[in-house]
Protein backbone atom coordinates (compact mmCIF):
# COMPACT_ATOMS: atom_id res chain seq x y z
CA UNK A 1 0.00 0.00 0.00
CA UNK A 2 1.55 3.23 -0.68
CA UNK A 3 1.52 6.21 1.03
CA UNK A 4 1.71 10.06 -0.39
CA UNK A 5 4.22 11.95 1.33
CA UNK A 6 2.64 15.63 0.36
CA UNK A 7 0.67 15.29 3.90
CA UNK A 8 -2.41 14.24 2.85
CA UNK A 9 -4.27 11.46 3.90
CA UNK A 10 -2.31 8.83 5.88
CA UNK A 11 -5.19 6.77 6.95
CA UNK A 12 -6.70 6.91 3.14
CA UNK A 13 -8.16 3.38 2.29
CA UNK A 14 -7.06 1.68 5.29
CA UNK A 15 -9.86 -1.02 5.99
CA UNK A 16 -10.84 -1.07 9.50
CA UNK A 17 -13.72 -3.39 11.19
CA UNK A 18 -15.41 -2.10 14.34
CA UNK A 19 -16.91 -5.18 16.01
CA UNK A 20 -19.20 -4.39 18.72
CA UNK A 21 -22.88 -5.11 20.31
CA UNK A 22 -23.60 -1.50 20.26
CA UNK A 23 -25.39 0.33 17.75
CA UNK A 24 -23.72 3.50 19.32
CA UNK A 25 -20.07 2.14 19.43
CA UNK A 26 -20.27 1.28 16.00
CA UNK A 27 -21.57 4.33 14.73
CA UNK A 28 -19.64 6.82 16.88
CA UNK A 29 -16.52 4.73 15.57
CA UNK A 30 -17.55 4.27 11.69
CA UNK A 31 -18.14 8.58 11.74
CA UNK A 32 -14.92 9.22 12.81
CA UNK A 33 -13.08 6.03 10.74
CA UNK A 34 -15.11 7.58 7.76
CA UNK A 35 -14.07 11.34 7.78
CA UNK A 36 -10.15 9.93 8.26
CA UNK A 37 -10.54 8.38 5.06
CA UNK A 38 -10.68 4.59 5.99
CA UNK A 39 -12.87 1.88 4.78
CA UNK A 40 -15.01 0.74 7.42
CA UNK A 41 -16.71 -2.53 7.60
CA UNK A 42 -19.08 -3.08 11.25
CA UNK A 43 -19.65 -6.34 12.46
CA UNK A 44 -22.09 -6.64 15.86
CA UNK A 45 -20.17 -10.22 17.01
CA UNK A 46 -17.84 -12.53 16.87
CA UNK A 47 -19.05 -14.41 14.48
CA UNK A 48 -20.53 -12.18 12.21
CA UNK A 49 -17.11 -10.33 12.35
CA UNK A 50 -15.13 -14.03 11.35
CA UNK A 51 -17.38 -14.69 8.85
CA UNK A 52 -16.74 -10.40 7.50
CA UNK A 53 -12.74 -10.68 8.34
CA UNK A 54 -11.94 -13.60 5.27
CA UNK A 55 -14.02 -11.66 2.87
CA UNK A 56 -13.31 -8.19 3.42
CA UNK A 57 -9.64 -8.68 4.94
CA UNK A 58 -9.32 -5.79 7.35
CA UNK A 59 -5.97 -4.12 8.26
CA UNK A 60 -6.87 -3.60 11.44
CA UNK A 61 -9.88 -4.74 13.57
CA UNK A 62 -10.88 -3.21 17.14
CA UNK A 63 -13.24 -5.45 19.02
CA UNK A 64 -15.34 -5.08 21.99
CA UNK A 65 -14.76 -7.39 24.71
CA UNK A 66 -18.39 -7.97 26.56
CA UNK A 67 -20.27 -9.24 23.70
CA UNK A 68 -22.79 -12.09 23.23
CA UNK A 69 -22.33 -15.41 21.73
CA UNK A 70 -18.74 -14.52 21.02
CA UNK A 71 -16.56 -12.60 23.13
CA UNK A 72 -13.67 -9.60 22.40
CA UNK A 73 -10.98 -12.12 23.76
CA UNK A 74 -12.73 -15.66 21.97
CA UNK A 75 -12.31 -13.46 18.57
CA UNK A 76 -9.23 -12.34 19.25
CA UNK A 77 -7.56 -15.51 19.97
CA UNK A 78 -9.36 -16.86 16.96
CA UNK A 79 -8.15 -14.23 14.40
CA UNK A 80 -4.83 -14.53 15.60
CA UNK A 81 -4.81 -18.55 15.49
CA UNK A 82 -5.59 -18.21 11.78
CA UNK A 83 -2.50 -18.33 9.35
CA UNK A 84 -3.99 -15.85 7.27
CA UNK A 85 -4.60 -13.71 9.81
CA UNK A 86 -2.59 -13.54 12.85
CA UNK A 87 -0.29 -10.48 11.93
CA UNK A 88 -3.74 -8.33 11.74
CA UNK A 89 -3.50 -5.35 14.24
CA UNK A 90 -6.41 -6.23 17.19
CA UNK A 91 -7.34 -3.70 19.93
CA UNK A 92 -9.47 -4.65 22.55
CA UNK A 93 -12.14 -1.96 23.11
CA UNK A 94 -13.47 -1.85 26.76
CA UNK A 95 -15.48 -0.03 29.32
CA UNK A 96 -13.44 -1.89 31.72
CA UNK A 97 -10.26 -0.58 32.53
CA UNK A 98 -8.21 -3.10 34.77
CA UNK A 99 -5.23 -4.50 34.99
CA UNK A 100 -6.31 -8.09 34.22
CA UNK A 101 -8.50 -7.02 31.90
CA UNK A 102 -5.59 -5.78 29.99
CA UNK A 103 -3.63 -8.52 30.71
CA UNK A 104 -5.81 -10.90 29.46
CA UNK A 105 -6.01 -9.20 26.17
CA UNK A 106 -2.63 -9.05 25.83
CA UNK A 107 -2.59 -12.64 26.69
CA UNK A 108 -5.04 -13.50 23.66
CA UNK A 109 -2.50 -11.30 21.25
CA UNK A 110 -4.15 -8.11 21.14
CA UNK A 111 -2.16 -5.29 19.90
CA UNK A 112 -3.26 -2.75 21.86
CA UNK A 113 -6.51 -1.70 24.55
CA UNK A 114 -8.20 1.18 24.28
CA UNK A 115 -11.37 2.72 26.87
CA UNK A 116 -14.46 3.18 25.64
CA UNK A 117 -16.04 5.99 25.46
CA UNK A 118 -13.11 6.58 23.10
CA UNK A 119 -12.24 9.59 21.89
CA UNK A 120 -11.74 10.25 17.56
CA UNK A 121 -8.26 11.40 18.40
CA UNK A 122 -7.28 7.99 20.27
CA UNK A 123 -9.05 6.21 17.58
CA UNK A 124 -6.99 7.34 14.77
CA UNK A 125 -3.91 7.51 16.89
CA UNK A 126 -4.47 3.87 17.05
CA UNK A 127 -4.79 2.95 13.78
CA UNK A 128 -2.39 5.18 12.09
CA UNK A 129 0.28 3.83 14.09
CA UNK A 130 -0.39 -0.16 13.78
CA UNK A 131 -0.70 0.59 9.78
CA UNK A 132 2.29 2.20 10.16
CA UNK A 133 3.97 -0.99 11.96
CA UNK A 134 1.88 -3.42 9.33
CA UNK A 135 3.51 -1.51 6.65
CA UNK A 136 7.12 -0.77 7.64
Amino acid sequence: MATETSGRNPLQGIKVMVIDDSNTIRRSAEIFLLQAGCTVILAEDGFDALAKIADHQPDLVFVDIMMPRLDGYQTCALIKKNSRFHTMPVIMLSSKDGLFDRARGRMVGSDQYLTKPFTKESLLKAVAAHCRAAAA
